[in-house]
């Protein structure tokens, strides 16, 4: 029984490590329009042009944190929202391989600001 006692602990503790590391898992970020269909994050990073009032005309364009939906211009996604969750990690479609932006939600590793900024 010893044999099975120092294989099993070993398993067991590296099964705890691979599902703790399953739940950092980067949540999508999509740049959206009012139609909560994505569109190119560019336009989600772009800053907002004054108008002569001195404000500055709103965007129909702001990130999309998390839910359900694809990366692709034209998806449409859901179950998500337009504020960032506190201890959740984001990764926009321009960091998948090695490019662009992520945004831990209320860790404070800086990325990009809440809905609508």
């Amino acid at each position: 029984m010893k044999k099975s006692t120092s294989v099993a602990a070993p398993l067991l503790a590296s099964a705890a490590l691979a599902f703790l590391a399953g739940c950092r898992q980067q949540e999508m970020m999509r740049c959206v329009d009012e139609h909560n269909t994505v569109v190119d994050s560019s336009l989600c990073n772009a800053q907002q042009q004054p108008n002569p009032n001195g404000t500055y005309y709103p965007s129909p364009f702001r990130w999309y944190y998390g839910g359900w939906g694809g990366y692709g211009a034209g998806s449409t996604v859901g179950g998500g929202g337009f504020a960032p969750v506190v201890g959740h990690s984001y990764s926009s479609s321009t960091s998948r391989g090695g490019f662009g932006s992520s945004f831990g939600g209320g860790e404070g590793e800086g990325g990009h600001g809440g809905a609508g900024e």
